[in-house]
């Protein structure tokens, strides 16, 4: 009966987003902050980028996930929560690391916003060149 209760846990990150995801078998429902995914992130195209993990492991409709995202804007949740599924995904079942692996989706996306510097209007835009 235990194993019914099944409920795999995973922590997303991207940019300035965290999410913290529940996997549970289920029927494929995505909560996100108590609400339905498409409601959450407002935009079908962000919940299909985040549901990516299962289409890569043919578990599509097979785990309930319920997660929790903070920090960042709805792009960076996204992906956070992207890579959270995949992590969760990770640990109901080590036979999926292959695909994860070769999707590029256990990795952590690096990339970040960088920082604006002094006498500059952006970290790299410069205020207009006057001659005179």
């Amino acid at each position: 009966m235990a194993e019914n209760k099944a409920v795999y846990l995973g922590t997303g990150r991207r940019k300035n987003a965290v999410a913290r995801v529940r996997l549970m078998p289920g029927t494929g429902v995505i909560t996100c902050n108590k609400k339905p995914a498409v409601e959450y992130f407002g935009r079908e195209a962000l919940v299909n980028f985040a549901a990516t993990p299962f289409r890569v492991t043919d578990t599509v409709d097979r785990f309930d996930v319920v997660a929790t995202l903070h920090g960042g804007g709805v792009s960076g949740q996204a992906g956070a929560l992207r890579h959270g599924i995949a992590r969760a995904l990770l640990e109901a079942g080590e036979e999926y690391r292959g695909e994860l692996k070769k999707a590029g989706l256990l990795r952590r996306d690096p990339r970040m916003v960088e920082r604006k510097k002094y006498g500059l209007k952006k970290a790299r835009k410069r205020p207009q060149f006057s001659k005179r």
